[in-house]
Parts: C-alpha cells; sequence; structure tokens
C-alpha cells in the first residue's frame, strides 16, 4: 500500500508491523522481525517521523527509543492528508501565485493568466476546504463521510430555496 501511495516500500513495511504491534517496537526489533539492514530501519523510522506518524517513548534503564503509531485511525489521518496538503498543496499554490504575478501582453499570455487562475482558484479552495474539514471532530467526520451523495440532496434542496426567496415568490417551492 505504501509503494502506492508514494512511500518507500521499506517505510510501508516498517509501519505496517509498527500499526500491527500491540506493544511498542525499537530499531533493532524492526530490524530483526523484518530482516532490514540497521541504517534502512533508522532512515525510514526518521521519514515516518517527519510524517509525524509515530509516537516515541523511553523505558527506564533501556536507552533505546521505542516506537509506536498513534491508535487513533482518524489522526493518523490527519497527519496524512496534512503532510500532503504542507508538501504538495502549499508549493503548487506558491508556484501558481508567481504565474498569476506574470505580465498580461498577448492574447497567449492572458489565455495562460485565465487558465493558471482557474486552477489557483480550485486548488486554493479545497485547500480551506481541507483546513477547515481537518477541524471537525472524528464523529463529525464520520458523519459527514456516510453522508455521501446525500450531500448533494442537500445542496439541490438549498439552491431551490435561494431560488425561491431571491424573487420566485409566486411559485411554491416544490415546482422549483
Amino acid at each position: 500500500m505504501g509503494s502506492r501511495w508514494g512511500i518507500s516500500r521499506t517505510v510501508g513495511q516498517i509501519y505496517a508491523l509498527l500499526y500491527i504491534s500491540h506493544v511498542p517496537l525499537n530499531a533493532d526489533d524492526i530490524t530483526h522481525l523484518l530482516s532490514f539492514s540497521r541504517s534502512n530501519v533508522s532512515m525510514g523510522l526518521k521519514e515516518l517521523q517527519s510524517w509525524r506518524l509515530l509516537r516515541s517513548e523511553y523505558r527506564a534503564g533501556d536507552r533505546r527509543e521505542y516506537f509506536k503509531t498513534p491508535e487513533d485511525v482518524w489522526e493518523i489521518f490527519r497527519a496524512l492528508a496534512d503532510e500532503r496538503r504542507r508538501r504538495e498543496v502549499e508549493p503548487t499554490l506558491s508556484i501558481l501565485r508567481e504565474c498569476l504575478l506574470d505580465p498580461k501582453n498577448t492574447p497567449e499570455d492572458e489565455h495562460f493568466h485565465a487558465r493558471m487562475q482557474g486552477m489557483y482558484d480550485l486548488i486554493s479552495m479545497a485547500n480551506e476546504w481541507f483546513i477547515d474539514i481537518q477541524k471537525l471532530s472524528a464523529e463529525d467526520l464520520t458523519s459527514l463521510m456516510h453522508m455521501g451523495a446525500h450531500a448533494q440532496k442537500l445542496l439541490h434542496a438549498k439552491n431551490r430555496l435561494l431560488s425561491f426567496a431571491s424573487g420566485n415568490k409566486d411559485r411554491a417551492p416544490e415546482e422549483l
């Protein structure tokens, strides 16, 4: 799964092992259980920490660091999604903003600017929506996801009511 999501197979296997483990593991445990080199395990752990996907702890009398994944799957999802936004979406928005600063001297420039503006507006709106969604509780996020296509029905009903309120008062809402 990890390689399909843009991380190395090794990092994916390390995370999978930590995710399914009922106890925190240290780098030596991971090296032994997965038959990986110690350096691969160290690099994989550092990458997972940079994604904020691991918790570490120390034990009395033991200098080794022990790793575990968050228990809450929503916490894992939020960390992954937020890091992808930070690493991929924000740099894209920066590049698009730079493109929009270029002067528009020719029809080709106008076309280019209109296309970049459309892309910027969409990605920016999705980014703002994502930030708002991140603030929801796990229960609200679950409810929102379960809504699926029902959300479209709510939007359709809202639009009908707005249309009725904005001047179609002579027609009943069910006719709109």
